[in-house]
């Protein structure tokens, strides 16, 4: 499955080359996704190449092939692209009742929504459908609102965190150093990291050697949740 931003840009390089045989430059790209960056695009470009839609022509500048399209000319209705919200929370799912002298209703579970995929690994759009809710005991979660996220990719093996887990976000635009946080990132790429905190940078690091410590200025990252939980699932 395509994010809309991958299914946008693809539609947007067949367009072109079938109007004039000719694919759209990095600028062109950028600007018709309104991305700030071109880095943006090379990710999106890699995405749609490691998923065999378009293929990069050696030697060539510009040069990029359209090998498939998408079953569906039309991806799935999701909110504004280049925006990771999973802030918006319907209701009151996902926020611990208060408590009463009613033992049962203390230990009613609670029902999260879960409201898409979250990298762990290269980093990529999360989808924000809440596809489904999944149900908790209270005394996981803390006092707030929270969410879940199904984990993709294996950058947080050695925090215990493992693709295909559910994780349990407890919302909050603030952390500490060490906290494992959902990050947004230039607002296009969400992405479960431990984070630190180095002078006037923030550094997002994975808990598997296998991939490096992202460093970014303060004004590009917002922090959307902290982890208190997982559920992991054995089939």
């Amino acid at each position: 499955m395509l994010t809309r931003k991958q299914h946008e840009l693809l539609r947007f390089i067949n367009e072109r080359l079938t109007e004039s045989g000719v694919p759209p430059s990095f600028d062109e790209m950028k600007e018709a996704l309104n991305l700030r960056s071109k880095s943006g695009i090379h990710r999106l470009i890699t995405a749609l190449e490691e998923r065999g839609f378009i293929r990069r022509l050696p030697n060539r500048a510009r040069a990029l092939e359209v090998i498939r399209l998408p079953e569906s000319s039309t991806p799935a209705a999701r909110p504004a692209p280049g925006r990771f919200s999973p802030s918006v929370i319907e209701g009151n799912l996902g926020r611990l009742r208060p408590r009463t002298s009613d033992a049962e209703q203390d230990n009613a579970p609670v029902s999260l929504p879960v409201m898409g995929r979250i990298a762990a690994g290269t980093p990529i759009e999360a989808i924000q459908n809440r596809s489904h809710t999944v149900t908790v005991p209270p005394e996981m979660l803390s006092t707030g609102e929270h969410y879940a996220l199904e984990v993709r990719g294996d950058s947080m093996i050695e925090a215990g965190i493992l693709d295909g887990d559910l994780v349990v976000i407890r919302k909050s635009d603030t952390a500490d150093t060490g906290d494992i946080v959902v990050a947004l990132v230039d607002e296009e790429e969400a992405t479960l990291k431990r984070l630190r905190k180095k002078g006037n940078t923030i550094a997002l690091e994975a808990a598997n050697p296998a991939y490096e410590t992202r460093i970014f200025g303060p004004d590009r990252v917002r922090v959307q949740g902290k982890l208190i939980g997982l559920i992991r699932r054995y089939n």
